[in-house]
């Protein structure tokens, strides 16, 4: 156990100290990332559902915005492309996707989610839904913004705008 005094002797400097010094930000956000992930990874194994969070990303996006071009899902998604191009692999060895050029650029590629990829998502959300929820639960739509504004000054303190 530690000495009193010697914990005594720092509190003055401590109550100078910002309250942002003593948190680790990345690591909060990190920890919440990751019992996220580990939820929607339980609740689709007890679907049955072979599919990653970050290949469930890319499907939602494609279920609810339509056909888009790799660019436009890295973009839409926060994802580099050489990462974007490695889930579009894997949901269409799962038969979830398929890429087909475009017919007037040849050397692009629209990716379009295929009926086996419509039903996986219907078969989710129930499940996503209640994962929203539970993960809300609460809180209001006025901390839901500030979150968002929050996070978004955050990054653009590292140069990325929203």
């Amino acid at each position: 156990m530690r000495n009193t005094t010697e914990i005594v002797w720092w509190l003055p400097y401590l109550s100078r100290v910002s309250p942002l010094a003593y948190p680790n930000v990345g690591t909060v956000l990190d920890r919440t990332t990751r019992l996220l992930k580990q939820h929607y990874l339980r609740a689709f194994r007890e679907e049955g559902i072979d599919i990653s969070t970050e290949q469930w990303v890319l499907l939602d996006r494609l279920y609810t915005e339509g056909d888009a071009s790799q660019t436009d899902l890295a973009n839409g998604t926060f994802k580099d492309a050489p990462t974007v191009s490695r889930i579009i692999d894997k949901l269409a060895k799962k038969k979830l996707v398929e890429r087909r050029r475009f017919p007037n650029d040849r050397r692009r590629y629209q990716v379009v989610i295929t009926e086996a990829g419509r039903n996986v998502h219907q078969r989710i959300m129930p499940a996503v839904r209640k994962l929203r929820r539970q993960t809300w639960q609460g809180l209001s739509e006025t901390d839901y913004e500030r979150l968002q504004e929050l996070l978004g000054h955050i990054r653009s303190n590292f140069g990325e705008e929203d």
